[in-house]
Order: structure tokens, then C-alpha cells, then sequence
């Protein structure tokens, strides 16, 4: 049938995880300190705790030796809406910390295997549009996430029990009706089964790790920045994050498609650039206005990163693919686990310090950038340095 195809599956199951997991995220601070007394110690831990399964991602490689990657991916899913729906029902420290812990399994071994399906279900020339569109679905789902929990809670007048519990049963109802109305999909080549890390790919796997590390900044430190120094409210974050989707939902796509066009190198280069200029601006900004139009450009070009995996996409055996998505996964969390612990303690003497240390992240992301070949291709996979011995002369 027309919508029995591996992108939409790819589309839906995108879809669902982002609908759970956005309630999941914008209920967390106001359900730990409201029903379970969180200080800044126990919300520091728990997102340390959060992001420990994404560091482990690697590991995904060695369930794929028991089961299909789509099923994989589908179980993954279900377990991110498990441990959604419980989390109301444990308002205690370690029962919070128990059911992000299985949640956080969940989504990052989804994310893990979605995009490695993605790259190999979706055709090379395709694929940045179809990303572009994914993110569309993403945001699309996470508005409608906001609407569920207007519904519930301010509506309705249901407690938080009752909105995690029914957007983590709706997910689980979701999961199970794709998986049954879907076949199982062939992928082109069957997948390596074990950790690989090849030297050919050592500049996707540093253009990884300074995006982990861009994002941990302004997940961390942007949004922290606009609380402390602006006094922003949770109403008008909240504002700020409706207003990152209805963009993403309006111009993702096009970006997808504007990357397949002018290709890698120049769409890197072109986010990696405005990061520049948006780091040192958070340095200096001192107007509200004007910090949170940088808040809304620096999400925005979270969209141009899609050149990254397409990136790879086209200088990957196609054999390594979920191998090196489930190493690449850890490679991004290492940010993550060391970044927010070492500069949040740089933090205290000087923020500004914080952000033109996000600005060289970026510059070594641009000079990374520019040594992507116009024509990226097994054999061409770097302009200089350590390319594979069967470099092909273009």
C-alpha cells in the first residue's frame, strides 16, 4: 500500500517519541520540585543519570545480534513510553531517578537505531530532505504535546499523574498499532555486528563530538543564561521553546532540502559561522529582546547539522552504518557527560568566558567543516589529512 513504506514508519515512530518525551521534558522541573522536594543536587544528578544510557549507546550494536534493527527500534520506543507513563506514580528521589534511567534507555537507543535506519532506508540524495521533514514531524509532535498537557492539566485539572500516565499509554498504544499494520523492512546490507572505528571516518567522528559539544551549551548554559541574567519567566521560556517549533516546523524542511543542494561543506560552514556570532553575542548581549532572538537563530541552526549524517552517509560502507551510529551516539554524549560539570564551575567566575569558549568549539567545528570534499564518496572522505589509501582523484 501507498503509506506502507519504511519512510513513513521512519516518520510516525519519530513522531510518537517526540510527543512522549516533550511532556516528559517540560513537566520534569515543576513535578520534582513541587512532589518530590529536588534541590539543585538531586536535578544534577538525575540529568547526569539521563544522559549516562546515551554515553552507553555503543552497546546497541550487541542487542542487534538477538534482534532486527526495526524491531529494535520499535522496543526501544515502547520502553521510552513506559517509563514516561510511570514516572507520576514514583515522586520520590530514587524513583525519579529509576524511571529516567529506563526512559533515557529508551529514547537513546531509538535515536540510536532511527538514524541508523534513516541512512540506510532513505536514499543519499533524499535524505537531507527527509531529515528536514523529520525535524518538521518532530516539532509538530512536540506542539502537540504542549496542547495535551493544556488539556489535561489546566482544563481537565488532572494531576501530573494522570499526564504522564496517558501520553506514555498513548505512545504504547501508538508503538503497538505501527508495529502491526508495518511489515518488517529489508535493509540493503546485512550490518556489522560488533564496535567498529575506522580511520577514514575520523573527521565525522570529531564534527560528532564538537556538535555534543555545541549543544550542551546551549541546552545548559543558553536557556540558564536567559533564567539568571534577564529573569525570564517559566511562561516565556516556555514561549521561547513553542516559538523554536512553529519555526522548525515551518522551515526545516526547507533546510533539508536547501542542504542537498549546496551540500555539506557550505552548510556547515554557514551554521558553523552563526555560531560564532551567536556565542560571543551571548557574551555581551545585555537586552532581553535581542538575547532571545539569538536563542531562537542558535536553535534554528540546529537544522544545518543534518549535513553531518548525510555527510556520512555518503563515505560509509554500507555495512558500518549502525555500528558507527551506535559509536558515534557515545562520541556525541561525551560532551555531555564532562561539559555542563567543567564549565558550569567556570561559570560562577565568568559566564561570558563560558560562551567564547562555545565560540571556539565552533571554530574548530568550521576549519573541521571545510575539510569535507565538495564530493564526499567511500575513497574521498577528506580534502587533507588521513584519507583512506584508495583516495579518489576528482
Amino acid at each position: 500500500m501507498k503509506y506502507k513504506n519504511p519512510q513513513t514508519l521512519l516518520l510516525l515512530m519519530t513522531f510518537i517519541m517526540s510527543l512522549v518525551f516533550s511532556v516528559w521534558q517540560v513537566l520534569l522541573n515543576n513535578f520534582v520540585i513541587e512532589r518530590a522536594q529536588f534541590t539543585g543536587v538531586e536535578i544534577g544528578i538525575l540529568q547526569s543519570l539521563r544522559e549516562v544510557p546515551g554515553f552507553l549507546a555503543f552497546t546497541a550494536i550487541f542487542v542487534l545480534l538477538l534482534i532486527r534493527e526495526q524491531s529494535f527500534a520499535l522496543l526501544s520506543l515502547a520502553v521510552l513510553c513506559v517509563g514516561v507513563a510511570i514516572t507520576g506514580f514514583f515522586p520520590q528521589v530514587l524513583g525519579l531517578y529509576l524511571t529516567t534511567v529506563l526512559m533515557s534507555i529508551g529514547f537513546h537507543y531509538f535515536e540510536t537505531i532511527n538514524q541508523s535506519l534513516t541512512l540506510q532506508w532513505v536514499e543519499k540524495q533524499e535524505t537531507a530532505a527527509f531529515l528536514g521533514k523529520a525535524l518538521a514531524w518532530r516539532s509538530a509532535a512536540a506542539l502537540s504535546g504542549y496542547a495535551s498537557i493544556w488539556v489535561v492539566m489546566s482544563w481537565l485539572k488532572l494531576d501530573y499523574i494522570w499526564m504522564y500516565a496517558l501520553i506514555g499509554c498513548l505512545g504504547l498504544i501508538l508503538v503497538l498499532i505501527i508495529s502491526l499494520y508495518f511489515p518488517k523492512f529489508e535493509v540493503a546490507q546485512a550490518q556489522h555486528k560488533k564496535v567498529i572505528l575506522r580511520k577514514r571516518y575520523w573527521l565525522f567522528y570529531l564534527l560528532t563530538f564538537f556538535s555534543g559539544a555545541r549543544r550542551q551549551i546551549f541546552m545548559v548554559f543558553a536557556g540558564f543564561m536567559m533564567v539568571e541574567k534577564f529573569g525570564y519567566s517559566v511562561s516565556e521560556i516556555t514561549a521561547l521553546f513553542l516559538i523554536n517549533y512553529v519555526i522548525n516546523l515551518l522551515f526545516a524542511p526547507a533546510i533539508g532540502r536547501f542542504i542537498g543542494r549546496i551540500g555539506e561543506r557550505r552548510a556547515l560552514t554557514i551554521e558553523y559561522l552563526g555560531l560564532i556570532v551567536i556565542f560571543v553575542s551571548y557574551a555581551w548581549v545585555q537586552q532581553p529582546q535581542l538575547a532571545a532572538a539569538l536563542y531562537v537563530i542558535d536553535h534554528l541552526l540546529f537544522a544545518m547539522a543534518i549535513a553531518i549524517k548525510t555527510y556520512f552517509q555518503k563515505i560509509a560502507d554500507g555495512k558500518d552504518i549502525a555500528a558507527t551510529m551506535s559509536v558515534s551516539f557515545t562520541i556525541n554524549h561525551i560532551a555531555a557527560v564532562v561539559i555542563p560539570a567543567l564549565l558550569g564551575l567556570l561559570w560562577l567566575y565568568s559566564p561570558q568566558a563560558v560562551f567564547y569558549i562555545g565560540a571556539g568549539f565552533a571554530a574548530c567545528s568550521l576549519l573541521l567543516a571545510r575539510n569535507i570534499p565538495s564530493s564526499p564518496q567511500p575513497g574521498n572522505e577528506v580534502n587533507w589529512g588521513w584519507p583512506s589509501q584508495q583516495k579518489v582523484k576528482l
